[in-house]
């Protein structure tokens, strides 16, 4: 049997393409690509949501909560080695009124919560690694998607990683930063365009063959 993983995140781990509104193809997302990588020994199961944050319901939006989701999601994928999340970005929105620290606490209490659901083999517990999102540009304000995201939402995301790093040492989860390492693209400064996701792909990829 192959060695199952789940990639749970937003638009971004969706594939999102910001240029066209519609979503990447197969050989251009980074989950495509990190199975690739990987090999025939891996199975990638993608599971991005568009808007989903880590533990917040949407007043606007259905469904995007992924606290509420993440425990039927790894059930219906068992048995599983390995759970990637990569969240932050929407938790950021103005009218969700959180601060980095508050997302980052999220984001652990999601993580936690994926650690001790029993969906490894035998019913043991599976491996989890939290991505911290490459930050928001600043310049996303003066895009179309500035109305709904609303203010600072560059500031908590270039905050977030020291956060979540701080906290997921004490649960003994595993981490990796993206800052510095996988580019934004250049449209609406919050999604990942072709590069970014081949660079996601590497750096995840480097991450993934030394935990399992």
């Amino acid at each position: 049997m192959k060695k199952r993983i789940v990639c749970f995140g937003d638009s971004n781990t969706w594939g999102f393409d910001a240029r066209t509104m519609k979503r990447f193809s197969d050989g251009v997302r980074w989950t495509s690509l990190l199975g690739e990588l990987l090999g025939d020994e891996f199975q990638v199961v993608e599971e991005g949501l568009s808007g989903r944050t880590s533990v917040v319901d949407d007043p606007l939006f259905e469904g995007l909560n992924g606290y509420s989701y993440i425990h039927p999601c790894l059930m219906s994928h068992a048995p599983l080695e390995l759970v990637i999340i990569m969240l932050g970005t929407n938790d950021t929105k103005e009218r969700f009124h959180l601060t980095s620290f508050n997302i980052a606490q999220g984001i652990a209490r999601l993580s936690l919560k994926a650690k001790n659901t029993p969906v490894g083999e035998n019913g043991r517990f599976p491996k989890v690694l939290v991505i911290a999102p490459p930050p928001i540009g600043k310049e996303y304000y003066d895009t179309d998607i500035g109305k709904s995201m609303g203010r600072e939402c560059d500031r908590k995301s270039d905050e977030l990683a020291v956060h979540i790093s701080g906290l997921l040492q004490a649960q003994g989860i595993e981490f990796l930063d993206t800052k510095g390492l996988v580019p934004m693209n250049q449209i609406d400064f919050m999604h990942l365009d072709e590069e970014g996701h081949k660079k996601l792909s590497e750096v995840v990829f480097h991450k993934v063959k030394r935990l399992i």
